[in-house]
């Protein structure tokens, strides 16, 4: 018997959660976790409970905007998580995959679940003939970037990540008002 990945389901969020806070203490970043049970049942597109599970999401949206796949152990332990949301590449004119987080608990690790999940991923992308699929990591975590440039990722060293969040965004929004 080998490991499942489906869809997240609103009865995994509680796994879900726990996961994300594992990584961000991984990431030494705990304190920075704002995520409930409650905003990501609100936030997730999540599959119905039972069987249909491995093929069908509600569909996304701007206030649901995200997808989850779960991986369960043969054991039954949820032991991986890889959270993503659709994006665009304008000179491709494609559809692709930004994987906001992907983590494995790491009891589970060396197993091939991280794999796994970047495979059925990649099948997603390949599927809706996407043009590719996108995730940042950490310039100190040296061994997912070993481990993602084993499986085929190039690290993308000319672009600059950037973001604007809190009182900042709020500032943007309201700059020509």
């Amino acid at each position: 018997m080998s490991a499942t990945v489906r869809f997240a389901t609103r009865e995994d969020v509680p796994a879900i959660l726990d996961l994300i806070r594992e990584l961000a203490d991984y990431e030494k970043e705990l304190h920075s976790v704002e995520a409930t049970e409650e905003k990501l049942l609100s936030t997730i597109a999540f599959a119905p409970s039972g069987r249909d599970a491995s093929t069908t999401t509600e569909p996304i949206s701007s206030s649901k905007p995200a997808r989850c796949l779960v991986l369960t152990t043969p054991e039954g332990i949820k032991a991986g998580i890889a959270l993503y949301f659709y994006n665009y590449s304008t000179w491709r004119a494609k559809p692709g995959i930004y994987l906001e987080d992907l983590y494995v608990k790491q009891s589970e690790r060396k197993k091939g679940y991280g794999k796994r999940l970047l495979v059925e991923l990649a099948k997603e992308v390949v599927a809706m003939d996407g043009g590719r699929l996108d995730w940042s990591v950490l310039k100190w975590n040296e061994p997912s970037i070993k481990f993602y440039e084993s499986i085929g990722a190039v690290m993308q060293s000319e672009w600059v990540g950037m973001r604007v969040e809190g009182e900042r965004l709020n500032k943007l929004a309201s700059m020509l008002d």
